[in-house]
């Protein structure tokens, strides 16, 4: 079996030929979320996620490999290739591990050991290494000494003169110096010993000027201990030169590690190369390790910080949405006024305002006045006020104007996190041609609750907000894992084809943007679809793209009520075929009485008889009869629903011990940041969390998620609230 397979199974801790069936399946030409959905008997159901690591490592493993091969080759055609460093570049795990045997092999720039090289030294470094010679080096160095050799033109350049017995002898020891740096044994483990022992330390730059890096003007930590979190600040606060960052690592064990390999027995060349290996360490091992160590920690710190990112946005976009709603979207603010937009439960613009209660107009009256009118005249049901600039004061205003409306009302706080982005895109201008840019973010605000998914992927997901850091890390990287887990979350919850926009349609498994903009060109010619198949008529979506995205579309009112499920037509005949084995047609699924009845039955069936009477797989079976028993369910239903207010709680109401209710905004390392109704969210320290042990906040909470939570600390200096969840 392929070494690749067996080290990613052994890494995700699956099974070989789980790895290797879902290499295959990759290979092919498949997608993730069509893998993740349909393939689950060849990949023994494994997650979307696992799907994306297992992806990333494969892609990852193969670089390697392409890199072993060009270094081994590069090392051959110099003659240098030897047995024993075939094996070692083939036992190597990462690039840096390549890259540090390939070092001593690369053609390098001009450094004093190249210089020293060309002046024709190496002889007298090998003499000086082996360290077997007993006549005086001084006697040998002489033979090196060539200024009477040269011409007038070459004495004045001083890489071609050898003027003296120290300049011979200076010029092996750089040599020397440079092969103790080129060698990947000591550099493993020097890098072994700083990460083991070794500690980043932090001082302040100018430590009069105050700064949010504070606790790093004079901070020390193991490198080993160092949480991401933490890494990455640290890097922001030397980039801003606030700070600057130092390894301090156990150079006197490292000296004798090196010593003791390289110094033979006591002779005349003992303190010359003791004195080597220091200058090899101090000028050009240590800037390098250090580099290295701070690299392999911010690509960690990084990876994390993405992941984490990625957790939140996934949750965020797999928010509740409200449906059968009519919603005004309120995006606050001062000087330019707050705008409204009126939209419909289908999402359609009803109406739009301006209006002015925030300082420095303070015109209360007349904004008031003006959101009774539009509440009465399109019966608004709920308020979303944006959680940008202005906004509490805009809430305090909601909170007391909808005490004068006649029917029930409600306010809900919405992230606006990328709306302002979203407003001036060329794709708002697409939507809302005839809309000031201005309005468009309450458009946004108001959508993002109605449908957060269909809302936020017109944004760019870095937009989004629910990270830490995402400014800080790299910014590919994070790209392609928010792109994944956009791609995950649209083909979780299905797409309706006949109402869906270009932007949503091209998340869907294997439809670029090309395809959905011809989607929705089709259905603009020739009405809306009635079924999945017809997607094949449109231009550039052949078989393969059809097969890959056909189970993500929805069709609510197409001619077959599994064209509204994930049943993928591939599995049309075994589930009508299921139907007919229980009793029921097609078209029971449309009525409630039957299927009230066809559930029951589901809830009965014994899965191995069935799967082997319908010649099908076990989990596929399972997914089929969960479809069958919610036709067009939203997997988004079950998740928690906005925390919905109808008064307002100011900072200052705030007292120890309260009980409250909040939303969860966002999830980091060492805890999450809770909405409470206040200007400022609250943090819930990860030691706050639970009772028991927890390695990461995600393990407890979610973005999105509504949890009771207890006041244990208010600062009211620096407007800051500290939560707890261990309330019992």
């Amino acid at each position: 079996m392929d070494k690749i397979t067996i080290k990613i199974a052994s890494e995700l801790g699956i099974k070989d030929s789980q790895v290797e069936n879902t290499i295959k399946l990759i290979d092919e030409g498949n997608t993730i979320p069509f893998i993740a959905r349909y393939r689950k008997e060849v990949t023994g159901g494994l997650s979307d996620e696992i799907l994306r690591d297992l992806g990333e490592r494969l892609n990852y493993l193969r670089n390697l490999e392409t890199r072993k091969n060009e270094v081994i080759k590069s090392i051959d055609e110099q003659g240098k290739l030897t047995d024993e460093l075939t094996l070692a570049i083939a036992a190597a795990e990462t690039l840096a591990e390549v890259e540090d045997l390939y070092r001593p092999y690369k053609q390098k720039k001009k450094t004093r050991a190249t210089v020293a090289k060309a002046k024709g030294l190496e002889p007298l470094a090998d003499i000086i290494i082996k360290q077997e010679e007993k006549t005086p080096i001084e006697e040998i160095a002489v033979k090196y000494i060539n200024i009477d050799n040269l011409s007038d033109e070459e004495k004045n350049d001083k890489d071609k003169v050898v003027a003296n017995i120290e300049d011979a002898i200076q010029g092996a020891l750089d040599i020397i110096a440079e092969n103790i740096s080129d060698n990947a044994k000591y550099r493993k483990y020097i890098k072994k010993v700083c990460y083991h022992e070794g500690t980043i330390n932090t001082k302040a730059s100018d430590s009069e000027k105050s700064s949010n890096y504070e606790m790093y003007y004079d901070f020390s930590e193991l490198v080993c201990k160092l949480p991401s979190h933490r890494i990455l600040a640290i890097n922001r606060g030397e980039n801003e030169e606030f700070i600057k960052v130092s390894i301090n690592k156990p150079e006197e064990k490292i000296l004798y590690y090196m010593q003791k390999d390289i110094i033979k027995s006591q002779t005349q060349f003992t303190e010359m190369l003791k004195n080597t290996i220091l200058d090899s360490f101090k000028r050009l091992i240590e800037p390098s390790i250090d580099r290295e160590i701070r690299s392999d920690l911010t690509e960690k710190a990084e990876e994390k910080a993405i992941k984490v990112f990625g957790q939140n946005a996934k949750q965020l976009l797999l928010g509740a949405p409200i449906k059968g709603k009519t919603v005004m979207g309120f995006d606050p603010a001062y000087r330019t006024g707050c705008k409204i937009a009126v939209i419909d439960e289908t999402g359609k613009v009803l109406d739009t305002a301006t209006v002015y209660p925030t300082e420095p107009q303070n015109d209360i009256e007349n904004a008031k006045k003006t959101l009774l009118n539009l509440i009465e005249k399109h019966h608004i049901d709920i308020i979303a006020i944006g959680n940008g600039t202005a906004s509490r004061e805009s809430e305090a205003f909601v909170a007391d104007m909808i005490k004068e409306v006649k029917h029930e009302i409600c306010y809900v706080i919405v992230s606006e996190a990328g709306a302002s982005v979203y407003s001036a895109s060329k794709l708002a201008t697409e939507e809302y041609p005839d809309i000031n840019v201005s309005i468009r973010g309450a458009i946004s605000i108001a959508r993002r609750l109605q449908d957060p998914l269909a809302e936020l992927v017109k944004i760019d997901p870095k937009a989004i907000g629910v990270g830490q850091y995402q400014h800080d890390v790299n910014q590919k990287k994070l790209s392609e894992s928010l792109t994944g887990v956009v791609e995950d979350s649209v083909n979780k919850v299905g797409v309706d084809v006949n109402t869906a926009t270009p932007s949503l349609l091209s998340y869907v498994s294997s439809i670029n943007n090309t395809m959905a903009k011809n989607i929705v060109k089709y259905r603009d010619e020739n009405g809306k679809l009635k079924e999945r198949k017809e997607l094949l008529k449109v231009p550039k979506l052949g078989k393969v793209a059809f097969e890959q995205c056909a189970g993500f579309i929805r069709i609510p009112d197409g001619i077959n009520p599994l064209e509204n499920t994930a049943v993928h037509p591939e599995s049309y005949e075994q589930t009508e075929k299921l139907l007919d084995l229980l009793g029921f047609k097609i078209n029971d699924l449309k009525n409630k009485e039957t299927l009230n009845s066809l559930r029951e039955k589901l809830k009965s069936i014994d899965i191995p008889t069935f799967a082997q009477k319908l010649d099908i797989g076990e989990m596929t079976l399972t997914d089929i009869i969960s479809e069958l028993s919610k036709p067009g369910r939203d997997p988004r239903d079950d998740m928690p629903k906005p925390v919905l207010r109808n008064d307002v709680l100011s900072f200052d109401d705030l007292a120890d011990g309260m009980i409250l209710t909040g939303t969860v905004r966002n999830v980091i390392d060492f805890g999450a940041f809770v909405d409470i109704g206040v200007k400022y969210d609250g943090l819930v320290h990860i030691s706050e969390m639970s009772n028991s042990f927890i390695k990461s906040p995600s393990e407890i909470v979610s973005v999105g998620d509504v949890v009771k939570v207890k006041v244990i600390k208010i600062d009211k200096e620096r407007k800051k609230v500290g939560l707890s969840m261990k309330i019992n």
